[in-house]
């Protein structure tokens, strides 16, 4: 079943946690998380978001890993691999054109990191208003020339990684670029934490508020653990191809599952004491990242210097998962075309390049084209978020609950058998009864009201 005996693989555990958790972790860990976290009851939310991560999210991951790691293949190919001769390669498929059509619009918002970098470099934001920063980045947005030079130069340093291969590309930076993360958001949370009043947004962020649960909290917190951990989109199949038959699926999910998780609610740590600190009100998305936050950096000693490691960090979190996505579709052209890495690569990053140029361009001189009343930006965002994904994650869970061998299964999860994997049954239980039920629900929500993740 595995497509070469030397085919490339990771060389550590520490690399491979680092990969997976760079890839489960992005920009919406930094500015939606928290958000969301906050409007939704706090602590009160916490606490079943991390019971849908134990109970849905890891349980996916140990069934995304183990039909990587069973295929040996690209997402498609390990799908043929597993079940020839039916039409599941079709999930396979999904997972390549949702990793295309996520990159594609995605690159253009890690694109705008590096303008702000720079900006934080050169100009800085001290001595603006409010309604100057908000002005100043809708001109960004609508530029026709500024935001596509940034968006094609993050696609060139995510391709240049990819380009390095599994053990001396994805893994070598990802050891290096995850820690980096990490350090970066700790210097941020002890300087947001030393502001006055910053125990109010502790306070947003921790303190149970059970009387704000709903049941749309609930779909929130599920749809949330789900998105956050970069299922149902092929980047964790595609990774676990690389994985050795000795590496512990069930304890890599949890530990994946973990990091994902801190580095959200270090994101929270950061940005709500320094919002309540000088009384905004906190919104999500890019106006809380691009305007909101520079105001406070303009008003706090140093502040060009921690908006310059902000903005870093915002821009090491979206490279983590670009390279994990662009991964997805080089595997797939490399293996299915039989084209060497480097020729996979540039005409992976070429093609959806050409389709982040039109999203990027729909702030500005496409505009004006829409389908369905969305932008090309909203519509591929609504077409990956909202069907590709949720589609795609219920497909997986009922490929391994239902079609998969149980002792094919069994084997996979315990290496052998050398592995005792106790959960096995409790396991097998919810991605057969709990994990299609539950997706079904983020999936009906996410496409009749919008997208949970």
């Amino acid at each position: 079943m595995s497509v070469s005996n030397n085919r490339d693989s990771f060389g550590s555990k520490f690399g491979i946690i680092a990969a997976a958790a760079g890839s489960a972790v992005g920009l919406g860990n930094i500015w939606k998380f928290p958000y969301i976290t906050g409007q939704n009851g706090g602590g009160a939310f916490l606490l079943i978001y991390l019971l849908f991560v134990f109970l849905l999210g890891i349980p996916v991951m140990i069934s995304e890993f183990s039909i990587g790691r069973r295929g040996q293949r690209n997402v498609f190919g390990s799908f043929k691999a597993i079940s020839p001769g039916t039409p599941w390669y079709f999930v396979g498929i999904m997972g390549v054109v949702a990793a295309f059509v996520i990159l594609s619009f995605y690159s253009a918002v890690a694109g705008w990191t590096l303008e702000y970098i720079v900006k934080s470099v050169t100009i800085g934001f001290g001595n603006q208003s409010t309604q100057q920063l908000g002005d100043a980045f809708q001109n960004f947005l609508v530029h026709p020339i500024r935001p596509i030079i940034w968006q094609l130069v993050f696609m060139t340093i995510t391709a240049y990684i990819v380009i390095g291969g599994i053990k001396n590309g994805i893994e070598k930076y990802s050891k290096f670029l995850m820690p980096l993360l990490v350090f970066f958001l700790l210097v941020l949370c002890v300087r947001s934490i030393t502001l006055p009043n910053a125990s109010k947004g502790l306070a947003f962020l921790f303190k149970p508020d059970f009387s704000k649960v709903t049941i749309k909290t609930v779909l929130f917190a599920m749809g949330q653990a789900f998105f956050s951990l970069s299922l149902g989109m092929g980047a964790l199949i595609t990774y676990a191809s690389y994985f050795r038959k000795t590496d512990n699926l069930g304890r890599t999910a949890l530990n994946v599952s973990l990091a994902d998780t801190f580095i959200a609610v270090l994101a929270g740590v950061v940005i709500f004491p320094a919002v309540f600190a000088f009384n905004i009100e906190p919104t999500a998305g890019p106006s809380l990242v691009f305007i909101t936050l520079p105001e406070i950096f303009s008003h706090i000693p140093m502040g060009n210097l921690f908006g310059l490691i902000f903005f870093i960090l915002l821009a090491v979190a979206a490279l983590t998962s670009t390279v994990s996505v662009l991964e997805v579709v080089v595997a797939y052209f490399s293996e299915e075309l039989r084209i060497n890495r480097l020729k996979a690569t540039i005409l992976a990053s070429v093609s959806i390049s050409v389709l982040g140029v039109l999203a990027s361009l729909s702030f500005g001189p496409l505009s004006d084209i829409k389908l369905s009343g969305k932008t090309i930006f909203d519509m591929l965002d609504f077409l990956a978020s909202n069907i590709l994904l949720p589609l795609g994650g219920m497909l997986i869970v009922i490929f391994v609950g239902w079609y998969l061998n149980k002792s094919t299964l069994f084997d996979e999860v315990s290496n052998g058998g050398e592995l005792k994997a106790g959960y096995f049954p409790i396991y097998r239980f919810i991605v057969r009864f709990i994990a299609p039920l539950a997706i079904a629900a983020i999936f009906i929500y996410s496409v009749f009201y919008g997208s949970l993740g």
